[in-house]
């Protein structure tokens, strides 16, 4: 995971409620590699028509948002299967911030453990701010990780919750096995310690 500071993006509006898993990858291409770039797979069915060319009149194609790194969306983003796949496109595809008024459960907790960082904003907040993506395409959105704040030009600072633990390794560019391993020094001092701790109890300690 690279280190997560400061966004600053275009963002893209895609104003629809629900959009589950299975839409933002969908099931064929589940058994890929990871080292594949699921990015070219996001929306895959959607963004394509029957012949299978890109839609125009798909936001996603729009080439202003050729590297977006915020996306805007609406109530329950990310709900259905558990596939943690959806956030690898969504990664893939340069996206570093979903914005929405909620998430599927198991997607939000996917997302924070590989990178991808789910602000919860109140709906008439994201409301507001996807009336002005509409009307203002080119606004540049940036996300204040370490401030907990997004900032929006016309608009007032807008924060946000996040866990500590999630905050700190997303801040650290670490997963939760990189989290362990930088405790190792703590760990190897407590297992030095086992064998005093044991004699004054009166218990045998072999060694580890």
């Amino acid at each position: 995971m690279k280190a997560f500071q400061r966004v600053r993006s275009v963002a893209v509006p895609y104003p629809v409620a629900n959009v589950d898993t299975d839409q933002i990858l969908p099931m064929p291409f589940l058994q890929k590699p990871r080292a594949n770039n699921f990015g070219d797979y996001l929306f895959h069915v959607i963004r394509r028509d029957e012949q299978g060319r890109m839609r125009s009149d798909f936001v996603f194609n729009h080439p202003r948002y050729a590297q977006a790194a915020i996306l805007v969306a609406q109530h329950n983003f990310g709900c259905g299967s558990s596939r943690e796949h959806a956030v690898w496109a969504l990664y893939d595809a340069g996206f570093r911030v979903v914005l929405a008024p909620s998430f599927g459960d198991i997607f939000y907790g996917n997302a924070l453990k590989n990178g991808l960082l789910p602000i919860r904003l109140p709906a008439q907040t994201i409301s507001e701010l996807l009336a002005l993506l509409v009307s203002s395409p080119d606004v540049l959105l940036e996300v204040d990780l370490a401030g907990q704040q997004v900032l929006v030009p016309g608009l007032s600072n807008l924060p946000f919750d996040i866990d500590p633990f999630s905050r700190h390794c997303l801040l650290h560019g670490m997963d939760e096995l990189d989290y362990t391993l930088s405790l190792e020094p703590v760990i190897v001092e407590f297992e030095k310690s086992i064998p005093a701790r044991a004699s004054l109890t009166g218990v045998t300690a072999h060694p580890v």
